[in-house]
């Protein structure tokens, strides 16, 4: 889920949009304070408290040069300028599906244990129509993927409430439905499950179903897939 900090608005994003059309999202780029309150329209201590607040998100980096800044937009800035992206599409498009591209790969086992808990499995009947199969797909998104996920943030998801019993407590999780492609075949009734605390980064994805995906669309580890993620 996006994770905003007070210090970040509107006005810190644009000056974040402005810094990566110039380069910093490929890597480090040399920045003025001058030429950015020239390109803002406001004064330049405006454009270095912005980029101050920036930093402090950590949304870049600076290193301070002889001629200006050494900035570099991080993995946290690029996902809140996925964000804004998706925003717009959904605004001028009408849809902010969000596709997803990568290789299947086999878990750590944990997912089986967790989908089949009962505080979560009453949540799934409920709020998803279905018991999940006990187990996840987990797929090893792509290069352009792994950035493009941050879109999902953008879509409303379907939130499984946290809970707990007398052992211990559950985290909760975000659902988002999803049509799974691969080769010729096509399942429309999966969701991809983000737990709120996960071992995966961001490089992964897990899918549930109320079937074993892998006999349903004939996959194994190392086959590709592409993942449509959608708002519910």
């Amino acid at each position: 889920m996006p994770q905003t900090t007070e210090h970040v608005g509107h006005s810190e994003l644009v000056t974040l949009k402005l810094v990566a059309l110039d380069g910093a999202l490929e890597g480090r780029t040399t920045v003025t304070c001058s030429d950015l309150a020239g390109s803002l329209d406001a004064s330049n201590q405006t454009a270095s408290r912005r980029l101050q607040r920036l930093e402090d998100a950590g949304y870049l980096t600076r290193e301070l040069t002889g001629d200006g800044q050494r900035i570099e937009v991080t993995d946290d800035g690029e996902r809140a300028l996925q964000r804004e992206y998706a925003d717009y599409r959904r605004l001028f498009e009408g849809s902010a599906d969000v596709i997803l591209t990568g290789a299947v790969t086999s878990g750590m086992g944990e997912g089986k244990h967790y989908i089949s808990l009962s505080g979560y499995m009453r949540q799934f009947r409920e709020r998803l129509g279905y018991e999940p199969f006990a187990g996840t797909l987990n797929v090893d998104l792509d290069e352009e993927s792994v950035g493009a996920r941050a879109r999902m943030d953008a879509l409303d998801p379907i939130r499984i409430d946290g809970w707990e019993d007398d052992e211990r407590t559950y985290g909760p999780a975000f659902c988002w439905p999803a049509t799974i492609e691969a080769g010729a075949e096509a399942y429309p009734d999966a969701h991809v499950i983000a737990p709120e605390r996960t071992h995966h980064g961001a490089d992964q994805l897990e899918l549930i179903a109320p079937v074993k995906l892998r006999e349903r669309l004939g996959i194994e580890d190392a086959d590709e897939v592409s993942v449509r993620v959608s708002e519910q």
